[in-house]
């Protein structure tokens, strides 16, 4: 008979089954990697790595970093391996460009983030001691200021993050100094402030002070959705996502009933409350 016995002292085949860790890895076969990076970048490699530059691989760093995060959403730890050897790979190549150039190396890049990790954990690798995950941000701030004395507390959020994801980071970054809200409570007010500045220039129909206004309205938002634990990005992400799935329902059902969704040019086409019906249909699907 296979199976465990429940802490209630029955036995129960549907309890899951301790999965073992995998054996530790010390990265040894990352020299394999860079070895067959420099294969490819040899006078007899491949003809397009040999024709990129730093400027050239950017998008398919960002490409890489959004297939890691896809597969994490999915939760499919197969394709988290895939993905994060193809941006693995990104850091690969740009090292050996970066060590042709004269500029830095594979092993400079490992030991930037070795020193820099022991050197922001000092509660961990010293002698500091700390109370909680919040204080080792407060820490690792102050660490990173000192490291990079001169700098502004913002000039570390790379413009190129999505915007939702920018906002978020600034969010945080400013409130490690103590210029932010102090609770919730204050940030929802300021996006009712800030929808009620956006109502008003909708009301003047002034596209620039829309703009502006709109800008600061979502602004607000992902402050107070950082108030709330919630990651404002991965929100909207999910909400795209299901406004998909029910608007493929919707298409489904006006080929089915209608035959298509008619010629707007010439206005033939369905009601909204026809739409707002399958749509509801869509809700009521999922809630089943």
């Amino acid at each position: 008979m296979s199976g465990t016995f429940s802490g209630l002292g029955r036995f129960d085949e549907t309890l899951p089954r301790p999965v073992p860790p995998v054996p530790e890895q010390d990265g040894t076969t990352l020299a394999r990697l860079v070895g067959v990076m420099r294969r490819l970048l040899s006078e007899d490699g491949c003809p397009w790595d040999r024709e990129q530059s730093f400027a050239s691989l950017r998008k398919y760093v960002l490409e890489e970093a959004c297939e890691v995060i896809d597969a994490i959403d999915n939760g499919d730890r197969a394709a988290i391996r895939e993905e994060l050897g193809d941006l693995l790979l990104q850091v690969v190549f740009q090292a050996e460009l970066g060590r042709r150039e004269g500029a830095f190396a594979i092993d400079d890049v490992v030991s930037a983030i070795v020193e820099k990790l022991v050197h922001r954990h000092p509660h961990v690798f010293g002698d500091v001691s700390v109370k909680d995950s919040k204080e080792v941000l407060s820490n690792w701030e102050k660490l990173k200021a000192k490291e990079k004395a001169g700098r502004g507390v913002l000039e570390g959020v790379p413009r190129s993050l999505p915007a939702l994801t920018r906002s978020q980071r600034i969010g945080e970054k400013v409130a490690r100094v103590g210029f932010d809200w102090a609770d919730a409570k204050g940030s929802l007010a300021k996006v009712h402030e800030e929808v009620g500045e956006l109502a008003e220039a909708i009301k003047k129909d002034d596209k620039a002070e829309i703009e502006e206004e709109l800008g600061d309205a979502l602004f607000a938002l992902v402050n107070l959705a950082r108030h709330v634990d919630v990651d404002a990005e991965g929100a909207l992400r999910r909400t795209i996502d299901k406004f998909t799935r029910r608007f493929a329902h919707v298409e489904k059902r006006v080929k089915e009933v209608h035959g298509g969704w008619g010629d707007p040019s010439s206005k033939d086409v369905l009601a909204l409350a026809v739409l707002d019906g399958y749509w509801e249909e869509a809700k009521d699907a999922e809630k089943r």
